[in-house]
């Protein structure tokens, strides 16, 4: 009898568990559907706002509100039936069935249609439990005599017509079932499940599609380039094994043939005198800047291949080898003399002397016991630089390489840059450069107003070019949808620019008192952005895009609604009106981060629309504030030149505190000629993160500097210089994809770095 009864139990866990499985999945669908219907009804304003209907737009605008389908969404329409009921609104409970049974319910099969009588059946008695729980005998007399004629010849409410003349029908054995909880739960989830599996089997226009096909192709592009980048990385790793297996096999003294041999010879007197200054890939380079060396060490570029070097990893192998090398006389003879630039040939060397040479070379390796060894490549390596660190030759000077190899201390890097491509097509220095959220599109501007949007995937390609008579200042990508570029100007207006049909949608007057629109931040909820308005500087006699004033100048924040284009409302700023200079979003939109030029960082609810709390953050103005990846923090960057990590539950708390280069926080300083100096301000963002937070990029004088975030007073730990660049960088960005990041440094002269970052997992 037990292991029956605990068989049955275990049976209905099992279909409990399956129930809520199928439950979970309707839900799941049921909000895909309300999402596509949400993004098409707005696919739709937009287009009419497009054509200039704006009578078809309201009337769309007020049947949307009077909607009884409710945008396809199962808990609303069990909401507003509930509310019928709550009400006693019999005939507003008819009226709303009888339309969905029009509008829904008659496109079924007959075969269902049992379930939905046995629905309604079922209201309608839920509608009389809750009249007399809430004893509103009234009602329930009112049901029977408004349905009595209905009713009374159908079978299953016979035994109903005695309900309002029973004085407790809780405790009814017939009635007393339909007032317990479990049966009320069960009619609601039922009613749900029926309505959730309705609108998944309806057809839908194409329309409706839309936005799945997008989010296909999204995902499709995504795996792509994601599968791109491990094939990068797994060419990489074949050839970095292939090198080692092939070292492995030879011989110790054969490992030594490259510099003893025939080929050192040719590519000596091959070599050129104008090559000399120019790295090579070919061993006599690794040599040039080394000229006073040891003759018993070898650089470490001679044993490891360029895909070994261009990663800034060890061939720890040919590091054995040639610091087990015992200096010898023959190897004195053997030795290439390099005198400045110039190189004497050794073709007059005879082949018997090297074959020689060889044989010495060999007695000695096998002559030695290999304790001796060790402690030989022990004290050559305490003795000597690590000169085994040289980089590829090919890089640039700063090779990111070399710099992870000296700043890492030979530890496995968290990134490798696979490749680094340039755009461009401005011709000015750079303010703002941000990549949408779908990671596809780039947006940039300099300081000659041009803004230029432009693709880096499969190829770089400009999509368009904004130029305006007024001066732009700032600009944001708007979240939903994508496509969408708020730009703010120099004279009080904010236009939403539309990046696929390349038209100004909108042109938003802002504030003619503050006319400078100097940062812009677009709410996640893609219902609305903040404006930050401030006044002309006081000073007035430097450049808008090159000089901030010292003193801070009267500005606004506003936030506007997108769908009505109006001003929502203005934020109280304390203890008084000044210019706001970055603002952030944390990642639902609740909370809202500022930097003021006074030095203060304020932190605003955006549920309330007030102010939560507010510090003073640095000395001078603050340049750039971003939300840490867990959001319990906030980092800044101000004109003090210091990084500084702020937690948003202690105000005005320092959770750990940097100093930062002038060429990481500005102001920046192109030099040219004749003494000739240009002097810009920051305007767009100073530091991004990567996808985990662990990693921050910043700018440097010549290309950015990824940084490792380390907890407690340990500080910065430079990891990964990008480099590439000839002027400094003033604004960075980065875009990250599963394990492949995209990071973009602009510089003073217009030229924009695009790096791609493959993230190694320890």
């Amino acid at each position: 009898m037990g292991s029956t009864c605990h068989v049955t139990s275990a049976a209905d866990h099992m279909m409990t568990r399956e129930k809520q499985e199928v439950f979970s999945q309707a839900v799941f669908e049921e909000a895909k559907m309300a999402s596509a219907v949400e993004r098409t009804d707005d696919l739709v304003r937009e287009y009419l706002i497009y054509r200039g209907f704006t009578s078809t737009l309201k009337h769309l605008d007020s049947e949307i509100k009077t909607d009884k389908e409710k945008g396809f969404r199962v808990d609303k329409i069990i909401e507003q039936l509930q509310l019928f009921i709550q009400n006693y609104d019999l005939t507003g409970l008819k009226d709303y069935w009888g339309y969905l049974d029009r509008r829904l319910f008659c496109r079924l099969e007959d075969v269902y249609r049992p379930t939905v009588s046995k629905l309604r059946t079922s209201l309608f008695r839920f509608y009389l439990v809750s009249t007399v729980q809430r004893q509103n005998h009234e009602k329930t007399q009112e049901f029977f005599q408004k349905q009595a004629l209905e009713l009374q010849g159908q079978a299953e409410w016979r035994e109903w017509f005695i309900l309002p003349f029973i004085p407790s029908p809780e405790q009814n054995p017939i009635f007393a079932p339909y007032f317990s909880r479990q049966w009320a739960d069960t009619f609601l989830v039922s009613l749900h499940n029926f309505l959730s599996v309705l609108f998944q089997c309806m057809p839908l226009p194409v329309l409706l599609s839309f936005d799945a096909e997008m989010q296909r192709i999204t995902s499709f592009q995504e795996e792509s380039e994601t599968l791109r980048q491990i094939l990068f990385a797994l060419q990489g790793e074949s050839q970095q094994k292939k090198d080692e297996d092939i070292h492995h096999r030879l011989p110790a003294y054969v490992q030594h043939m490259d510099r003893l041999g025939d080929t050192e010879l040719d590519l000596v007197s091959s070599q050129r005198p104008a090559n000399l200054t120019t790295p090579s890939r070919n061993f006599f380079s690794t040599f040039l800047p080394q000229g006073k060396r040891a003759p018993a060490k070898t650089p470490q570029a001679a044993g490891s291949s360029p895909t070994q070097a261009s990663m800034g990893r060890k061939d720890t192998v040919a590091n054995h080898v040639v610091k087990c090398k015992d200096p010898a006389p023959a190897r004195e003879s053997k030795q290439v003399p390099v005198t400045g630039v110039t190189v004497e040939s050794s073709t007059g060397i005879s082949r018997q002397k090297r074959q020689q040479d060889h044989e010495k070379e060999r007695k000695e390796l096998f002559s030695k016991p290999i304790q001796q060894n060790v402690e030989r490549k022990g004290e050559s390596s305490d003795s000597e630089p690590h000169t085994e660190l040289t980089s590829d030759p090919t890089d640039s000077p700063t090779n990111p390489a070399r710099g992870s190899a000296d700043i890492g201390g030979g530890l496995e890097q968290p990134f490798i840059k696979l490749s680094q491509e340039e755009y461009g097509e401005h011709h000015s220095s750079i303010m703002h450069c941000r990549v949408d959220s779908s990671g596809r599109r780039v947006a940039s501007l300099d300081v000659d107003g041009v803004i230029k949007v432009w693709s880096f995937n499969p190829i770089m390609q400009t999509k368009a070019t904004i130029m305006s008579k007024s001066p732009l200042l700032s600009l944001e990508w708007a979240t939903k949808p994508d496509r969408l570029l708020l730009l703010g100007s120099g004279v009080g207006t904010v236009r939403l620019y539309d990046t696929d049909a390349k038209k100004n949608l909108y042109e938003m007057a802002i504030d003619e008192a503050h006319p400078r629109i100097l940062s812009l931040a677009y709410s996640p909820s893609g219902t609305s952005f903040v404006c930050s308005a401030a006044a002309h500087a006081r000073t007035g006699s430097a450049p808008e895009a090159t000089s901030r004033v010292a003193l801070p100048v009267s500005g606004k924040l506003l936030l506007w609604d997108t769908k009505t284009i109006k001003q929502q409302l203005q934020f109280s700023l304390e203890p008084g009106p000044v210019a706001i200079n970055c603002t952030a979003f944390n990642h639902n939109g609740n909370l809202l981060v500022t930097g003021a030029a006074d030095g203060v960082i304020r932190l605003f609810d955006m549920q309330r629309y007030e102010s939560a709390m507010s510090w003073k953050a640095h000395d001078g103005e603050v340049y750039s504030v971003e939300f840490s990846y867990d959001e319990n923090t906030v980092f800044s960057i101000g004109e003090d030149g210091k990084f500084i990590q702020w937690n948003i539950h202690r105000s005005g708390v320092k959770q750990s505190e940097y100093s930062l280069p002038q060429d990481a926080t500005g102001p920046f300083v192109l030099s040219g000629y004749s003494g000739y100096k240009q002097v810009q301000v920051p305007r767009g963002r100073l530091f991004a993160f990567d996808s985990e937070g662990q990693h921050v990029l910043t700018c440097s004088s010549n290309g950015g500097l990824i940084y490792r975030l380390n907890k407690g007073e340990t500080g910065l730990e430079s990891v990964l210089p990008l480099g590439g660049h000839k002027a400094p960088v003033v604004t960075v960005d980065w875009c990250s994809a599963v394990d492949c990041g995209t990071c973009l440094t602009a510089s003073m002269d217009g030229k924009i770095k695009l790096s791609t970052l493959l993230a190694q997992k320890s």
